[in-house]
């Protein structure tokens, strides 16, 4: 939302800038605006996640398809409560067959 510098009125937003309807004043917009053209394929997105080469494999049986390998790493979580600070552990597993995930506390 701008206002016009010259008569303080409300200034309508267009293709070059702003305009006051009032006296004819126009200044150019700071804000570009980006518009997707609809024949245009859409842009890939790459998901970057931490890969499985940066975790340990260990002996641990999924509890989906029953293999008995799994790759493991452990995340520290920290909080307060009622004025007490608590902070515990919790492993993360990936089965290495078929990637289900699942958490022991």
């Amino acid at each position: 939302m701008k206002f016009c510098d010259v008569c303080g009125s409300y200034m309508k937003m267009t293709a070059r800038g702003y305009s006051c309807p009032r006296c004819g004043n126009e200044v150019r917009a700071d804000e570009i605006e980006v518009r997707r053209m609809r024949d245009s394929p859409p842009e890939r997105v790459y998901v970057v996640n931490k890969s499985e080469d940066d975790s340990l494999r260990v002996n641990q049986t999924c509890p989906r398809c029953g293999h008995h390998e799994a790759f493991h790493h452990i995340s520290m979580i920290s909080g307060e409560h009622a004025g007490v600070k608590q902070e515990r552990t919790v492993e993360h597993y990936r089965c290495a067959r078929c990637f289900h995930s699942w958490t022991r506390s």
